[in-house]
């Protein structure tokens, strides 16, 4: 067996949308991609929107998924870690996926060092200069208050409500200009960099493959997606390359 050196990243599966069939089909290729990285995968960084609508309820969880969610689990059975940053698709996280896949999720930006170099990590959403109707957004769908009206719903209706409004969001261009949201994201990370020294900022979000770098040491990254890319990251030894599947 190889040895495990190498941790992948890799975000906005948006399992889910916009049919059934599509993302069963893309379900298999992700499978695929994770049975070919298994042998020497150390860690997996999955960065935000792997579901396109996710809520645990009580009893009841979304169906569907379950060669992925089977694989993660049987990978973290194997002793490969593997973190989950909540997008702002799947935010309505509380625990299923912690105890019942093992996955290590992270509800804030992460710091964290992997090998000599610091990694800044999360999804990307309501991060710098987006729009306050968005942040507003954004933490009424956080609060405690929304998610408990929303779990007093029949899942069959909440589900289906949700995945409605994932639609008309898409219809209308994903409720973002991914120019503007780059730009900000950009300044964001160089503001970060004032007060901490980071070598690499994982986004994902904005659904395009992007690699900028802003000093000598320090790099600006965006993950793509599994929709029209299927790109990733690949890190080892101080080397990281995109790469397509």
């Amino acid at each position: 067996m190889a040895k495990r050196e190498k941790v992948y990243f890799a975000s906005d599966f948006h399992l889910g949308s916009p049919n059934h069939a599509e993302s069963k089909e893309r379900e298999k290729k992700i499978c695929n991609w994770l049975d070919n990285i298994a042998e020497n995968a150390k860690e997996i960084y999955l960065v935000g929107d792997i579901f396109d609508f996710w809520f645990e309820y009580k009893r009841v969880i979304p169906k569907g998924f379950e060669r992925l969610k089977g694989k993660l689990a049987h990978f973290t059975d194997q002793g490969i870690k593997i973190h989950f940053f909540p997008g702002n698709h799947d935010l309505w996280t509380f625990g299923y996926l912690e105890k019942e896949l093992g996955l290590i999720v992270h509800y804030k930006p992460l710091v964290t060092k992997i090998e000599d170099k610091t990694f800044y990590i999360c999804h990307g959403d309501g991060l710098g200069n987006s729009s306050a109707k968005y942040k507003i957004l954004k933490s009424i769908f956080s609060s405690s208050a929304c998610q408990w009206l929303f779990s007093k719903l029949n899942p069959n209706l909440g589900i289906k409500l949700a995945h409605t409004w994932s639609g008309l969001s898409r219809k209308k261009g994903g409720q973002f200009n991914k120019e503007a949201l780059r730009e900000s994201l950009i300044e964001y990370s160089k503001e970060i960099l004032t007060n901490k020294d980071i070598n690499y900022f994982v986004f994902g979000h904005i659904h395009e493959p992007i690699e900028i770098e802003l000093t000598p040491s320090a790099k600006y990254i965006n993950l793509g997606d599994w929709i029209n890319h299927f790109s990733y990251i690949e890190y080892q030894k101080g080397s990281l390359l995109f790469k397509y599947f």
